[in-house]
């Protein structure tokens, strides 16, 4: 894999070869074609007309597209937002956990940490959705969702419940408690593995961070390297070739954050990690910059990401973990969310006594 240098520290990024070939190849370009049938858009201003031109279909939200052919009605997906949403703000007004150990492997220790976090007191039925290892394949997840739909009981009144899991236990039927799991899968899930994949990008990126430089410059110049979620697919629609006559009526297109975020024209130092830009910058309107999407849809979970990734960074900090110092390469797999993987955190080595 090619190799990109990211910072003082020495250390090194390895991308996947597909994602090199977008970043070598089409920076800097406003359109081009990837395929016969999908056109690649990085130019700031072309994004922004096309992700106006027309709202996303339900095949397109991520997050709320159909069940197993049953669509998410904008009312389950509200209701399903705000549980999460409140199960979150739950978590964050507990006080900073003293006796935490977040060395090891991440992202997976800090994936552990919020889940723990935020849904630690449910039944294991529950607490598997959140596993990272169902992301291997559509099936494993479905498994674990029809399996824990059949077997799943209410518990005692003295169990705590997470809004989230509530919700499924009131579904009076296995096929609504099916439908209610997965979408428990669909809103737990991202946000762990986000805030993971960022705080963990942020640190590889950057770590050591001076005391002077915020945690939310850290996390909004992580997101412009190494945006987690990096492309916003569109499938082929009418409205597109009105904006471009390029793009072709069977066009899917394919808008990509990952470039635009490092496009010459739009950044001073694109490639370098420099939170200080953000003291001027504006992370809502600043041109081509889509970490949680465009702002005629933005992502649901974007104001429950930042205070997560903000109260990791704050322990990572506090408790002066580093990326351990043999390690200076990281790889970025096409995997899903773009995240360095495999980054091994550790406590500084205590420094000897100078003898007398």
């Amino acid at each position: 894999m090619p190799m990109h240098r990211v910072g003082e520290s020495g250390r090194v990024i390895e991308f996947a070869p597909r994602i090199d070939e977008l970043l070598c190849r089409y920076r800097g370009a406003s359109l081009f074609r990837l395929e016969p049938d999908t056109i690649g858009v990085s130019g700031a201003e072309l994004m922004d007309r096309l992700l106006r031109s027309r709202p996303a279909n339900a095949e397109e939200r991520p997050t709320f597209k159909p069940v197993q052919g049953r669509l998410v009605t904008r009312t389950d997906a509200s209701t399903f937002m705000q549980a999460v949403g409140s199960d979150v703000r739950n978590a964050l007004q507990r006080p900073l956990d003293e006796a935490v150990d977040l060395t090891g492997r991440w992202p997976h220790v800090a994936h552990v940490y919020l889940r723990n976090l935020v849904f630690g007191n449910e039944r294991l039925r529950f607490r598997v959705l959140v596993d990272r290892r169902l992301e291997l394949t559509p099936k494993l997840t479905w498994s674990a969702v029809a399996s824990g739909a059949a077997l799943l009981g209410r518990p005692g009144q003295d169990v705590p419940l997470s809004k989230l899991a509530a919700l499924v236990l009131d579904s009076t039927t296995y096929g609504d408690r099916r439908y209610a799991m997965y979408l428990y899968r669909r809103v737990a899930a991202p946000v762990c593995f986000t805030v993971s994949a960022l705080v963990t990008n942020a640190l590889w990126l950057g770590a050591p961070f001076s005391d002077d430089v915020s945690n939310r410059n850290i996390l909004l110049e992580a997101l412009r390297l190494l945006p987690p979620s990096w492309n916003i697919l569109r499938m082929a629609s009418p409205e597109f070739s009105d904006v471009d006559a390029r793009i072709g009526p069977k066009d899917d297109v394919l808008l990509l954050p990952l470039l635009s975020h490092r496009d010459p024209k739009l950044w001073d130092e694109p490639d370098a990690f420099r939170p200080d830009r953000w003291e001027e910058l504006d992370g809502d309107n600043h041109p081509g910059y889509f970490p949680f999407g465009h702002v005629s849809e933005r992502c649901w979970g974007r104001h429950m990401v930042l205070p997560l990734a903000e109260r990791l960074l704050d322990i990572v900090r506090r408790d002066g973990l580093v990326v351990n110092p043999d390690q200076t390469r990281g790889k970025v797999e096409l995997d899903g969310l773009l995240e360095v993987s495999e980054v091994r955190m550790t406590r500084p080595m205590a420094r000897p006594m100078a003898r007398p």
